[in-house]
């Protein structure tokens, strides 16, 4: 900062709240009480000539003192907070998702994808635990555009070095209009020999509550002034953004700045510096190609009072458009939602960003549908046999029906092959094609059965989990699957018992089904056939020997009506077998089938339903990030 001639002191008669006058004893304070003013504000006496500031004031009285920004508000920064607006309860509740949203994700997503929404919560708890009653606006413009001039203007006197050599501004200089902004600067790092107060006028007093920021060029060829322009760029709660009729259309200040933060439209001033050297009306198509040029960008205009970035030219050097755009930041500054908007639009951006990571063409809502679920069922049903262990039920319930309703003749005759050869090779071909089962119980399986069945479960595995991570994102369909195989890691154990167990109870040839209600009365009507052809075969014979009267006609009818009868009697037995045989295979059929889908939800469905659970907790949660709230009011022309 260059420091000010006798001539600045005499005329401009400021203040720069660096200041630490020696003349209390004159206001009645003792020898000593001078030097200790100096103390407390850090600086002594002599830095009057070395700060710029005057070493007296209009009245003479201690009154007139200006209060160091350094130390201004014994609150270090921190104002009683107003009453919250909608639209802060809007960030409050926006913030508050995006951190459950982070918390929730922290699992499934890496650090590095969650850093900006961490930094946008940390820089947002930063920023309201300070001043509200405050707004902190940043100066910022390439090489020669005027910035430090402009704001040397607004501010009523020279703090900011201005000049031919480049880069002028080395580090940040901050200048208050009101006190309590400490804690603000100290968030920004601007040491407290950069912090100025404005000179004491009456347009000062419109300002009231603005901590204006000088930073350094933004493509200066020093790392350091870029760094700190970075730094400070996103902490501020405003920016105004300094351009010349040379440099306007810059790749720089567009593509590294404007249109990265295109979504700040409404905390963003563009002003067209040095005006006064375009002639006639050079100056407005100037400005028609600069708005041109920032609607490219993205950054909505606030023009016809629509909320968006304000655009105007100026002459920093001449004054022309200085009072309009120091109008436009006094009514910014008191209306107190900067602040607000500026981390509002912050959100806006790290959802965007986001997107991806939550939001795809998949269904509205994610879940298992209900054909998946059934063939997912229908493939574990098929991997342990229940088709074939429930036609094994119900013709094994059909051949003891056979062999309960038989007449005695065949069913002797069944006995005596059964004793002759109980395990031939065509008696076991005959049983494995119709029972189709796996074997007795604790018989091992083919190796290549075992292999097909795995695979089997492994497939149905896959295809279920597919289902249900189709249209979600990238990350956490990974999440579903992944789900899907951990659970699956024991499930062909798991099915294999639930086959040896629970099949084999229809799959052994020596289990006996229960029997209908109607069974005793066919067995007695086959009884009543065979005594029918007992009793005519006694008569027949007694007739024979000599006993009896010779009759042949009634003992042969008796018999023929037995051994018709018998046949008969085991048809009809056989055709009404077949229902509760069916029912009986189904229902073992069932059973089986729904051991096996059990088994498949505990150890697949679940888990691949709670992914998808904790997916739309954080859509629900990305949905209220994401929503923007309610759009802050302004009335800036």
């Amino acid at each position: 900062m260059t420091a000010l001639t006798d001539r600045d002191r005499t005329e401009d008669r400021w203040d720069d709240g660096f200041i630490a006058r020696s003349r209390r004893a004159g206001a009645g304070a003792g020898p000593g009480s001078g030097a200790g003013a100096g103390a407390g504000i850090g600086i002594d006496a002599d830095s009057d000539a070395e700060d710029g500031g005057r070493g007296d004031t209009d009245d003479g009285s201690d009154d007139a003192l200006v209060r160091a920004v350094s130390g201004a508000g014994n609150d270090g920064g921190k104002a009683p907070s107003p009453p919250i607006s909608p639209e802060g309860q809007a960030l409050r509740t926006r913030l508050e998702a995006l951190r459950q949203l982070v918390g929730l994700s922290r699992t499934r997503l890496d650090g590095k994808t969650l850093a900006e929404a961490g930094r946008v919560l940390d820089e947002a708890a930063a920023r309201r635990g300070l001043s509200a009653q405050h707004t902190v606006v940043a100066i910022a413009g390439a090489t020669g555009s005027g910035k430090s001039t402009l704001f040397n203007s607004l501010a009523g006197v020279q703090i900011s070095e201005t000049g031919l050599r480049r880069p002028t501004t080395a580090a940040p200089i901050a200048c208050s209009w009101s006190d309590g902004a400490a804690g603000l600067l100290d968030r920004l790092e601007i040491p407290g020999r950069l912090r100025r107060r404005p000179r004491e006028t009456s347009e000062a007093g419109a300002l009231r509550g603005m901590v204006l920021v000088d930073l350094p060029d933004l493509d200066s060829a020093v790392g350091a002034h870029r760094e700190h322009v970075d730094r400070v760029l996103a902490l501020v709660d405003a920016v105004v953004w300094v351009v010349d009729p040379e440099k306007y259309a810059d790749a720089v200040l567009h593509e590294r700045y404007l249109r990265p933060l295109a979504g700040h439209a409404e905390v963003t001033f563009v002003v067209l510096n040095q005006v006064d050297r375009l002639p006639g009306e050079s100056a407005d198509l100037v400005l028609d190609d600069l708005r041109r040029l920032l609607d490219d960008d993205g950054i909505a205009l606030g023009e016809h009072d629509e909320p968006g970035a304000t655009v105007l030219g100026l002459s920093a050097l001449t004054g022309e458009g200085v009072g309009e755009l120091r109008d436009l930041l006094a009514q910014f500054t008191q209306e107190k939602g900067a602040a607000t908007r500026r981390i509002s639009a912050d959100v806006d951006r790290a959802a965007g960003r986001l997107r991806p990571l939550y939001v795809a063409d998949g269904h509205p809502s994610p879940e298992i549908g209900e054909a998946a679920r059934a063939e997912f069922e229908d493939r574990l049903a098929e991997a342990v046999g229940a088709y074939a262990a429930g036609l094994a039920a119900e013709r094994a319930w059909r051949r003891n029906a056979g062999k309960a309703c038989g007449t005695p003749w065949l069913r002797l005759w069944r006995w005596y092959e059964g004793r002759r050869a109980p395990r031939t090779l065509a008696g076991l071909a005959a049983l494995a094609a119709i029972g189709g089962s796996r074997g007795p119980v604790g018989a091992e399986a083919p190796a290549e059965e075992e292999v097909t069945a795995r695979q089997r479960v492994e497939q149905a595995v896959r295809t279920v989990a597919d289902a249900a991570a189709d249209g979600l994102p990238d990350a956490w369909a990974q999440a579903v699957r992944e789900a899907a195989v951990r659970g699956a890691d024991q499930l062909p154990q798991a099915l294999d018992e639930i086959a040896v167990t629970l099949g084999a109870a229809v799959t052994v040839p020596s289990a006996k089904p229960p029997r209908p209600t109607w069974w005793p009365a066919a067995v007695l009507a086959q009884a009543a056939m065979t005594l029918l052809q007992i009793y005519g075969g006694l008569w027949l014979v007694g007739q024979i020997v000599g006993v009896l009267e010779p009759r042949l006609m009634p003992p042969v009818l008796l018999m023929v009506a037995g051994i018709v009868g018998g046949p008969l009697v085991e048809w009809a037995c056989s055709i009404a077998a077949r229902g509760p045989a069916r029912r009986y295979g189904q229902d073992a059929e069932r059973r089986l089938r729904q051991a096996a889908a059990g088994c498949g939800r505990a150890r697949v469905l679940e888990p691949v339903a709670a992914e998808l659970l904790r997916y739309r907790e954080v859509r629900e949660q990305y949905a209220t990030v994401a929503a923007g709230g309610t759009k802050l009011s302004t009335t800036r022309e």
